[in-house]
């Protein structure tokens, strides 16, 4: 199986347990593996025989800019239901990155890392 990633996408979410992540937001990263099949659209240099990037990338965006979760497991559960709705896309990894978290210790990052197929 072939692979498209995206990474580092970026947007401002409400997402977390916190009323103080509800209500002033953060920024969320999110890197993608979509696993695909590209032959049919390397043979036919054609963009509707593979996947378009550019609108999963807006549809990952929209999601993360949207309806709040407390969870960002939730997150990615609605991030990798939206990728596999695209045709040729047989499975997807995604990490969620929420570097802001409200932790009290210093780190770098917290993510969440699932993968989905439709089988």
């Amino acid at each position: 199986m072939d692979r498209v990633a995206l990474r580092g996408l970026k947007a401002r979410g409400h997402h977390g347990v916190f009323p103080r992540e509800r209500e002033e937001g953060q920024t969320f990263l999110v890197d993608l593996v979509m696993g695909l099949d590209t032959r049919p659209a390397a043979a036919t240099d054609d963009l509707a025989k593979t996947v378009h990037y550019g609108v999963v990338a807006e549809e990952v965006v929209a999601i993360v800019e949207g309806d709040p979760v407390d969870l960002i497991e939730t997150l990615a559960e609605r991030i990798a239901t939206q990728c596999l709705k695209h045709e040729g896309v047989q499975e997807v990894e995604v990490v969620v990155h929420k570097p802001d978290a409200p932790i009290t210790v210093p780190f770098d990052d917290v993510t969440i890392t699932i993968t989905r197929s439709r089988v």
